[in-house]
């Protein structure tokens, strides 16, 4: 609807009252009865056993879901429907269960639905919502906003911006036939012949709107990022024009991710993630705090999950030589490649890529390390984007230990733990094997030790009593 009111406001501007815009007016008139009708024929219904809808404009179609293969049910509101009262619900069943959009529910209703959904008791067990106690757990400051610029994924911002912006302007200069071949010519023969000053300023304009535009991005996502403890559910708000609730069942977060970059480690910063079994879109429902201090994101961690484990033990010194020669093989090749092919150029840039490499190789080797505190197992690994994962031990659900032929001979092993939340499981990167064997058996006992191999028995020799003759020796002839 918005798109055909934008594109009839258009034709009106540009051409008035043109034949374009009667076919604006008529394409307006012909969505508003389809989303009337739309509306009309839309029903959905909550079972004692499975959540329903159904729509019967055209042809009846009718999706359900189990209740008991529901992982989530989100609540969001862009500015329009906050203006209404209104809220879109999204039910999640899983990857495997797809997923259920109610598009414009009374907010009151959106809250109803959660809590019955969730807490899978028949509706007429829970009366609709009313004023009730929660416990906050987390809530972003203001001067959190500036950590925005660590991210590069925010600090990018400004190229999306301005690539979209050009896109669209290009689109419609192109279609209201503004832009011509000869125009295109004109203006970059002027670009090209700016005044170096004039370049420069542009750029340095450019670069100081990268963390001014990051910022913002960063506020209208995270503004008021709020994570609270309700109705056996962790519940993360956030966003300024569009608000978004998520919901995480909290017998079901079964571990939290904890990851940052170089930037954010000199700044003490750290994102935080929680582990969630059948969650879909697990990166960014399972968020439980955006760019924060550290301390507070440990803290936070705890009071979802529990203590984090620690120290962290670090891994055998033979895991460093691994680290350096993983970073600094793939220029150390590139430059022998140039080299042999004659680009002298190349290959002198590619060696000085290789001497940079030395210092992320040491830092990767820095930052392997794991801990175990009986309950819950944490490990980490990682430079340019250092990860810590958290789990509990029942989250574990097999193990896998993996040796290549260079783990094998340095006697290193990586231990796989493979856990039915977020990217499938974590890992203890090159450990001894002796380590590897050990930390699975301290934690499942039962699954490891079959495999040990059994102690080879010790030899047993028969003493002959002194007062016995010695048994004579075996016979070598043949009968």
């Amino acid at each position: 609807m918005a798109a055909l009111i934008g594109a009839g406001a258009t034709g009106l501007l540009v051409g008035g009252l043109s034949t374009a815009f009667y076919f604006a007016l008529i394409g307006l008139a012909f969505g508003l009865a389809w989303h009337l009708g739309t509306w009309a024929t839309f029903t959905y219904h909550v079972h004692e056993d499975r959540f329903q809808t159904r729509r019967a404009l055209v042809a009846r179609t009718v999706k359900s879901i189990p209740r008991e293969r529901i992982r989530g049910v989100d609540i969001s509101s862009t500015l329009g429907h906050r203006l209404l009262g209104l809220a879109i619900v999204h039910v999640d069943a899983g990857a495997d269960g797809g997923e259920i959009v109610l598009n414009a529910v009374a907010l009151r209703e959106a809250e109803r639905l959660r809590k019955v959904l969730l807490a899978r008791a028949p509706v007429t067990e829970i009366p609709p919502p009313v004023a009730k106690r929660r416990r906050e757990l987390a809530h972003i400051r203001r001067r959190w906003f500036l950590y925005a610029p660590l991210s590069g994924a925010y600090l990018l911002t400004p190229f999306a911006l301005a690539g979209s912006l050009l896109g669209t302007l290009y689109n419609l200069g192109d279609d209201l036939g503004l832009i011509t071949r000869d125009r295109v010519e004109h203006l970059g023969r002027d670009a090209a012949g700016l005044p170096t000053g004039v370049v420069v300023l542009v750029i340095m304009l450019f670069l100081v709107a990268m963390p001014v535009a990051s910022v913002i991005a960063f506020t209208l996502f995270n503004w008021d990022f709020t994570v609270y403890q309700r109705d056996g559910s962790i519940v993360a708000e956030r966003g300024l024009v569009t608000r978004r609730s998520v919901a995480l069942e909290r017998r079901r977060v079964r571990g939290v991710e904890l990851a940052d970059n170089p930037f954010e480690r000199v700044a003490g910063v750290v994102r935080l993630g929680a582990l969630v079994t059948g969650l879909g879109d697990a990166a960014h429902r399972g968020r439980l705090l955006p760019a924060a201090p550290r301390a507070v994101a440990v803290e936070l961690a705890s009071r979802v999950l529990g203590p984090v484990p620690g120290p962290l033990v670090p891994h055998p010194e033979a895991a460093r030589g691994r680290r350096l020669v993983r970073a600094t093989a793939p220029p150390l090749v590139a430059a022998a490649l140039c080299a042999a092919a004659g680009n002298l150029w190349l290959a002198g840039v590619s060696s000085l890529a290789a001497v940079l490499a030395v210092p992320l190789g040491l830092d990767r080797y820095r930052q392997l390390g794991h801990a175990d505190d009986g309950v819950r197992l944490t490990v980490r690994s990682g430079s340019l984007r250092r990860r810590q994962y958290v789990v509990e031990h029942d989250a574990i659900v097999g193990w896998r230990i993996r040796r290549t032929l260079f783990q094998r001979r340095a006697g290193l092993a990586t231990l796989h733990a493979a856990v039915g939340a977020g990217e499938g499981g974590c890992a203890a990167v090159d450990v001894s094997e002796a380590d590897a064997v050990a930390l699975a058996w301290s934690i499942t006992p039962d699954w490891i030790t079959p495999f040990l191999a059994p102690p080879r028995p010790a030899k047993r020799f028969r003493r002959t009593p002194s007062h016995l003759p010695e048994p004579p020796p075996a016979s070598t002839g043949t009968s």
